[in-house]
């Protein structure tokens, strides 16, 4: 929208406002897994700079399932019984977070795995209703649309989900898992956390194509490229 011009993205999570002191156990989960941390990166689009940046930015991918009650309340800031505000983090939201991640992926797909995956899990997808046999879900060969995956630090169980739901090996969940043991859950910021891990391991080359996925309450979820 604004031609020649520099954008500063701040990601930061601050544990401070939102920390809970009363008893109730499902508001205390969040005092347990959020850490304060933040990260910042300068974006342009002045054509000056094309040769010099880091990184070009490819593709932004968003989705949020607000409409649906279970994912709204998945995780929810409201008062406890004696008037503590606090979040509220029910049982919900692993299964709402596969949800909302799976439809972002589907999106994804369409605009960067190669034809030959596309066309495996259409006919996957297809026939696994009519078979007489049990027929699993095709997981489409995610590796061979991009070389890093960088995801959002939101648990060791939400890690171990989104490896298992794009079929990861542990290598490729190196960055985000040593995020977490070192600095935490700090929010959104945890994707530039791990893309800075995999840059001082010497990981990613000249042409390389990195995947961040990120999520949240609401629940929502985004991917850059």
């Amino acid at each position: 929208v604004r031609h020649n011009s520099y954008a500063l993205v701040v990601s930061t999570e601050n544990i401070t406002q939102n920390c809970f002191f009363g008893n109730d156990r499902s508001k205390l989960l969040s005092n347990c897994i959020f850490r304060v941390g933040g990260a910042a990166m300068l974006l342009t689009n002045r054509s000056s700079y094309h040769n010099i940046a880091k990184y070009q930015l490819v593709h932004t991918v968003y989705n949020k399932m607000a409409a649906s009650d279970r994912s709204y309340n998945c995780i929810f800031q409201d008062e406890d019984h004696q008037g503590q505000v606090g979040v509220t983090i029910t049982e919900d939201l692993l299964l709402m977070a596969c949800k909302t991640i799976e439809a972002n992926i589907i999106t994804l797909d369409r605009l960067l795995l190669p034809i030959q995956e596309q066309i495996l899990y259409v006919v996957n997808y297809m026939i696994r209703p009519f078979s007489l046999a049990k027929v699993d879900p095709y997981v489409p060969k995610f590796k061979k649309a991009f070389d890093h995956v960088i995801n959002h630090v939101g648990g060791k169980l939400v890690l171990d989900e989104v490896k298992r739901i794009l079929n990861l090996a542990k290598h490729d969940m190196e960055a985000s898992t040593m995020t977490l043991y070192r600095f935490g859950n700090t929010s959104s910021s945890s994707v530039l956390y791990g893309l800075a891990y995999a840059e001082a391991k010497g990981r990613i080359k000249r042409g390389h194509r990195v995947w961040q996925i990120a999520y949240g309450s609401g629940f929502k979820c985004s991917s850059v490229i």
